[in-house]
């Protein structure tokens, strides 16, 4: 029998979840079924997107004990059920002042389960796990890796031909697209802001425009007498920061119970600034344990059925506003989770109301911005800076101890009610357009910040005269001709503030969209109409359209039965895609690659089933023909 053939088009994180379900469901494969699994990839198999390469002071936001690629009680995990710190100290890494080596013990300190890894030390990981896994695969599933970039994927009648960017064409019976994260065409700003550079570059030698910053290494072209202005204070913002200080030679040293930075003099001048201009909250330090989180009360995957159920009944309608029938209840469980980090008592549900201070304070920590004015850039930044520093002493304390990172931590411990509310089309398409394009944003900066020592190296920097804040909310990005550099206006009651730079830097991650997607590979799934962009209504909020069973729908709303589909790529319909798995925890990457790989695994034995009908009425048809002396 021939092997059946199974593409996944990407083996980073989500890839390699997709071949360890495989692994996992093994031994219910109909016997004598083989399969050929295509993997497409052109970087090292595992890493996606976390090189291995990378510079090391590029970290990831979760601490190590909380990052896994096992799925609890696994076959893959029988034997070594690794979890990122633990397979780190099994490799010999210890933490040597700012770096973690492989070393003897008697160098350095051991890692920490609260300690924040490289990237590139998760890309090694990833890498073993690849491994880890091949090495189990039984003999009836075989691995044919092909390093290259997957173009097109070309429907031919029950299969599919997989076009390579070198031009060989692999035919394939099944496709499972895991391609991650991806970069957008230009936008008018991007081609203008290039433009920009390239014309002033006689009268500005420093003049220039990064749309992103990775790879992190292509900031190194960045002249240390250049301004830099960074668009952005999240997680990749972060990212720049590090590259442009630590990345140019510059340490952090304990003085006098601070942080404090000494220079290289490498170093740019640094301006940050971003549309709201509000700093991204740090990690409280984690005191609820491995698997522990915060049990809601409130705002649950049962409330919003509830819900949706009692909306459905009073207008025919299942789709839920999220202002109105969503975040009141995300509200009160915060409050609640506040109330007992405040009280250090438990509290009981049944009757709790948030007081009046209560929702004063969950207010501020979403709105910090409200019934604020500020006179100047100097007010403004005096209010950023407090809130940094307030910020840090509530995570000192502690996502237990600090009421604060109590009731920021439900948005994390409370993201499969989210998700119930959330996914197909749960919203209506205005609601969903302001949960997207504003909630979200505010749950990202509360709630999904940076490693604290993020924070404290920027207030070292600023202490440092190396960093400053270029704008208040509503800051805007201009191009100043005359002096041939950007210019950054905010407007304040009595004048406008301006602060020029030589260089801007996009710090943050594109919103995949099929529309605007760069990869050839989705410009010619949609115009072969294999898939379409998801929309809610009018509203498009990113991603691709698929089925509950992960499956794109094509031009014509049907589903591709030999294709699916998983992670980024079908954010926008389904919600949180990114997140890596956590040990204990049934995660959601596990269980949407389980989805694919048992609908694979139904349509073979479909498949097989209708090949031994044929086959069994074929032997039938030649019995009768002799039966007949070979007369029709």
């Amino acid at each position: 029998m021939q092997p059946i053939k199974v593409a996944i088009i990407g083996m980073g994180p989500r890839g390699l979840t997709v071949l360890e379900r495989m692994l996992e469901h093994a031994r219910t494969l109909a016997a004598g079924t083989r399969l050929q699994i295509e993997i497409f990839d052109s970087r090292p198999l595992g890493e996606g997107a976390h090189d291995s390469r990378q510079p090391d002071h590029l970290l990831i936001n979760t601490v190590s004990s909380q990052v896994t690629m096992f799925a609890p009680s696994s076959l893959a995990g029988a034997e070594q059920d690794l979890s990122l710190v633990q397979w780190a100290r099994r490799e010999g890494y210890r933490r040597v002042g700012a770096l973690y080596c492989r070393t003897s013990a008697e160098v350095g300190e051991p890692i920490t389960d609260a300690d924040h890894l490289p990237r590139s030390l998760l890309g090694e990981y990833l890498a073993w796990f690849y491994q880890h896994l091949a090495r189990q695969l039984p003999s009836n599933i075989a691995l044919m890796p092909r390093p290259h970039k997957v173009i097109d994927l070309i429907p031919k009648g029950e299969s599919y031909d997989v076009v390579l960017e070198n031009g060989d064409v692999h035919p394939v019976d099944y496709a499972v697209i895991a391609t991650g994260h991806g970069n957008r065409q230009p936008t008018a700003q991007d081609l203008e802001l290039s433009a920009f550079t390239e014309q002033q570059a006689a009268n500005n030698r420093l003049l220039s425009y990064f749309p992103s910053p990775y790879p992190a290494q292509g900031l190194d072209r960045i002249s240390s007498l250049a301004t830099v202005a960074i668009q952005g204070f999240g997680l990749t913002a972060h990212d720049v920061i590090s590259a442009l200080t630590l990345g140019r030679g510059g340490r952090y040293i304990e003085h006098e119970g601070r942080l404090k930075y000494l220079a290289s003099g490498e170093e740019p001048r640094l301006l940050l600034f971003s549309r709201n201009c509000l700093p991204f909250a740090a990690r409280g330090i984690n005191q609820k344990g491995l698997t522990g989180k915060h049990t809601g009360q409130f705002f649950t995957p049962a409330a919003m059925l509830a819900r949706r159920e009692r909306v459905l009944a009073s207008t025919g309608s299942a789709q839920l506003d999220f202002r109105h029938d969503v975040l009141p209840l995300i509200i009160k469980e915060m409050a609640y989770a506040y109330r007992i980090a405040a009280t250090a008592q438990p509290v009981a549900a049944d009757g709790f109301e948030p007081s009046a201070e209560e929702l004063v304070a969950i207010n501020g920590i979403l709105w910090p911005l409200d019934g604020q004015a500020f006179a100047s850039q100097e007010d403004f930044g005096r209010f950023f800076e407090s809130l940094v520093r307030d910020d840090l002493a509530h995570a000192l304390k502690g996502n237990i101890g600090s009421p604060v990172k109590a009731a920021t931590d439900v948005l994390r411990d409370t993201r499969e009610a989210l998700r119930v509310a959330v996914e197909y089309s749960g919203l209506s398409p205005a609601s969903h357009q302001y949960f997207v394009e504003h909630f979200n944003a505010i749950t990202n900066r509360v709630s999904f910040g940076p490693p604290r020592q993020r924070n404290f190296e920027y207030l070292a920097l600023r202490e440092a005269g190396l960093i400053d804040i270029a704008g208040g909310p509503g800051a805007q990005l201009l191009m100043d001709h005359d002096r041939a550099q950007f210019r950054i206006d905010t407007y304040y009651p009595e004048h406008i503030e301006q602060r020029y730079a030589d260089v801007v830097v996009v710090a943050r991650l594109d919103t995949y969209s099929p529309l605007s997607d760069a990869a050839a590979l989705t410009k010619n799934l949609l115009a072969r109409g294999l898939i379409q962009p998801y929309r809610n209504g009018g509203y498009h909020p990113g991603g691709i359209d698929i089925d509950a069973d992960l499956h794109p729908l094509n031009l014509f709303g049907k589903p591709e039965k030999r294709l699916w589909a998983i992670g980024y790529p079908v954010e926008g319909l389904h919600f949180y895609t990114h997140a890596l798995p956590r040990p204990g925890i049934a995660s959601r990457q596990t269980q949407d690659a389980q989805r694919c790989v048992l609908g694979l695994w139904e349509s073979i034995a479909e498949r097989q089933g209708l090949a031994h009908l044929a086959s069994a009425n074929d032997d039938c048809n030649r019995s009768a023909n002799v039966l007949s002396g070979g007369r029709p």
